[in-house]
């Protein structure tokens, strides 16, 4: 019977270890974006890889049960002297969460009751006198749950560190036993229960007071209640037998006081049990108090009094009183080139020499004579001789003015200084012939023009050798086509 029980409880143990995870983890991962996560914290995976705390344990213990309610007990039965028997138990112990954890527990014992200890001769006519002893070796296996009582309740102020731990267990399980009683007539067996039958059931319930050792060992003291649901466990024999009857209870119960061990096993610093959630808060709160909270802002200040720290204008030479988007550039409205403090047709793209304003054509009464007409805001983007849709205004504008003249022009494209020399040449030429072509296209006689390109060295800001010392805005206006009359 003994045998069968160590083989239960090991069959029920093993299952349980090969699929155990700690409730709190808290890991970075790229899987997740924890507990103790405040929207930005990172939440690992549930695995036993994540773990941060030990979360099993295996105790083990001794101690002296003593029955107390039954027709036979250990505490003053008659001569006024207590019979002490002895117990032992050892659990396999699961932490759940910092509050709540699972035990499977063996407990293993004698208790001794009745008029004297069956270890001693009985007195003369014990059974005529009523003066029996009785003994009652028990084992039981039980699944318990753990109540970590200080954790449970601990003040939200507390912020001290704590050594000492109440606990709340309770549980059921089967109960196997074999009670004897013994009188002047000799000592007998009068039941025998086989665990796992019907009427072998129990519960126990009590609480216990952990010391923590070290982060490895804790010492407790366990008080439990038992109860049997037996009427003959206290070795009285059946249930209405002349020594059942004495008293009305149907249930031998007793007390099992004991002290124990609890190892902790694992590689973190600390256990689960021992954890309070409220110590980790205030750790982090603590951490965020010491640091320097003065945040320097606008370290580089703002040369231009744009309202856009230098750190991150991208127009450090705003003119002043220009305004700026969030990049600290000079508004453009229309995109004609011409910034919004200089323009005087805002809403309407026009050329630089027109102040940002359209051409008007006029009808020449002679020969018009044209000795250079330079068209700039047609500008274009990086590495590209695409014509911008904010551009075809201006080259509208062109097409009515050149119809309406006599001369013939030259289409000139430019580059800024990124890229080689050959590159940039190559890229104007592109861009002058985009333009013509589009002219073309759009009425101007072919014999009216010539395309040209001079690549960077013709420069609207000579000052952007190299790129990196201008704002792109000036990058972006070397990056152009205009016209020359012939």
């Amino acid at each position: 019977m003994k045998l069968s029980l160590a083989i239960v409880a090991l069959a029920l143990a093993v299952p349980t270890a090969a699929f155990a995870q700690d409730s709190i983890a808290v890991v970075s991962n790229d899987g997740y974006p924890n507990t103790f996560s405040s929207g930005s914290a990172n939440i690992s995976p549930f695995t036993q890889q994540s773990k941060r705390f030990n979360d099993w344990a295996i105790s083990f213990g001794a101690g002296v049960p003593l029955v107390q309610s039954a027709d036979l007990t250990s505490i003053k039965n008659g001569n006024g002297k207590n019979l002490f028997g002895y117990s032992a138990y050892v659990s396999i112990d699961k932490a759940i969460t910092h509050a709540f954890g699972i035990n499977l527990q063996y407990d293993r014992g004698e208790t001794r009751q009745g008029w004297f200890n069956t270890k001693d001769a009985a007195p003369a006519n014990a059974a005529a006198n009523r003066q029996e002893g009785a003994r009652t070796q028990y084992d039981a296996i039980s699944i318990l749950g753990d109540i970590n009582f200080s954790n449970l309740l601990r003040r939200v102020d507390n912020k001290s560190t704590f050594r000492w731990a109440l606990h709340g267990y309770a549980g059921i399980g089967t109960l196997a036993y074999r009670s004897y009683l013994k009188d002047d007539s000799g000592q007998r067996l009068m039941t025998e229960i086989k665990p796992f039958k019907f009427g072998s059931f129990f519960g126990q319930a009590g609480a216990g007071l952990k010391f923590k050792v070290n982060r490895r060992l804790d010492l407790e003291t366990r008080l439990m209640y038992v109860y049997t649901g037996d009427d003959e466990f206290d070795g009285g024999g059946a249930q209405y037998s002349n020594i059942n009857k004495r008293e009305e209870q149907v249930s031998d119960n007793f007390f099992n006081a004991t002290v124990g061990l609890s190892l902790k096993l694992g590689k973190h610093e600390s256990h689960l049990m021992w954890h309070d959630p409220l110590q980790e808060i205030y750790y982090k709160l603590d951490v965020l108090a010491n640091k320097n909270q003065d945040i320097e802002v606008c370290k580089k200040g703002d040369a231009d009094n744009d309202g856009v720290c230098d750190d991150w204008d991208r127009q450090l030479d705003t003119p002043a009183g220009a305004r700026v988007d969030g990049a600290g550039v000079a508004l453009d409205a229309d995109l004609d080139g011409v910034i919004d403090l200089y323009d005087k047709c805002v809403t309407v793209p026009g050329p630089v020499e027109n102040d940002g304003c359209p051409l008007t054509p006029t009808t020449p009464s002679g020969p018009v004579v044209e000795t250079e007409r330079t068209m700039e805001g047609i500008e274009f983007d990086l590495n590209s001789d695409r014509i911008l849709p904010s551009n075809t205004p201006i080259l509208n504008n062109a097409v009515n003015y050149i119809n309406s003249s006599n001369g013939s022009y030259t289409v000139i494209g430019a580059t800024d200084t990124r890229a080689s020399d050959a590159y940039n040449q190559k890229l104007s030429e592109r861009r002058a012939n985009s333009v013509k072509n589009y002219l073309i296209k759009n009425g101007v006689e072919a014999s009216k023009l010539n395309a040209v390109g001079r690549g960077e060295k013709d420069l609207k800001y000579p000052e952007c050798e190299p790129a990196t010392k201008c704002p792109e805005w000036k990058n972006r206006a070397n990056r152009r086509v205009y016209f020359e009359a012939k």
